[in-house]
């Protein structure tokens, strides 16, 4: 067991497969549930389902398998106002909608509110205006809860997948108890209603370019971890150019960027 400085913690393995492509993969067990373990480096990638059971079950698996310094929870989450298809937040807060437990990261920016359904448009409005959030997601409140509760740091990173004024399709009856997604009989469900369609394939390019972007942050993100704390450099600022690399997250950065070419 090699101690990892990070672990990230995706509900789906498409949210983030840009940055694990050609990372090394074994298969770990916790708690009757096996999970793929992606580890690059100083980083861990654990993809453990849709949902905050799922999520919470992931980051047990990850912190007793890698003994983490931190954990990173990462994905999609939808706009609540003002932000962009594709823009990534780091939220200084992190707010559980089912109880109202708050945390507070200690860096970053803004509220992020974690749902227990997949939020349309109004329950985005509803959940942004009680909570000041900027954004929704539906697992960073349970990574968070998770990490804490074993003393390990806890930060997030989120791509917007939807903005304010998209209305998702309903993805909740789709979700499967574990927290995987039935591909299948979302396909088929969709096939049979042509008024989805413009929707769901809207959906699908808005999910690849935030695929895209959050991989980049995650790249980044790592980036500045290792400066900070292996070199003791102050973390690269937004706007500020890093110090040339030949590092495997380097390598990463670079095939994420030929893939949105």
């Amino acid at each position: 067991m090699c101690r990892k400085k990070i672990a990230i913690i995706a509900a789906m393995e498409r949210e983030v497969r840009p940055l694990i492509r050609n990372w090394k993969v074994r298969m770990i067990e916790h708690d009757g549930r096996r999970y793929r373990l992606f580890e690059n480096g100083e980083a861990a990638v654990v993809c453990g389902g849709i949902g905050a059971e799922a999520a919470r079950r992931a980051t047990e698996a990850a912190i007793r398998e890698v003994k983490p310094l931190r954990v990173l929870s990462v994905g999609f989450a939808g706009a609540v106002d003002g932000l962009l298809l594709g823009q990534v937040i780091e939220p200084r807060i992190v707010i559980n909608a089912a109880d109202g437990v708050r945390t507070d990261v200690g860096s970053g920016e803004g509220i992020l509110v974690t749902s227990a359904t997949v939020a349309g448009k109004e329950q985005k409005a509803r959940l942004g205006k009680a909570y000041g959030a900027s954004a929704v997601d539906m697992e960073a409140a349970a990574v968070a809860q998770g990490a804490h509760a074993r003393g390990v740091e806890f930060a997030a990173l989120k791509a917007i997948s939807d903005d304010a004024d998209f209305e998702m399709p309903a993805l909740d009856r789709f979700v499967a108890q574990d927290g995987s997604f039935r591909s299948a009989r979302f396909a088929g469900h969709v096939a049979l209603r042509p008024w989805l369609w413009g929707t769901t394939i809207t959906l699908a390019r808005n999910s690849s370019k935030a695929s895209k972007a959050l991989c980049g942050a995650i790249v980044s993100y790592l980036g500045r971890e290792k400066l900070s704390r292996g070199t003791g450099v102050s973390p690269v600022q937004p706007g500020e150019d890093a110090p040339r690399s030949t590092s495997k997250l380097e390598s990463t950065a670079v095939t994420i960027a030929q893939s949105g070419q």
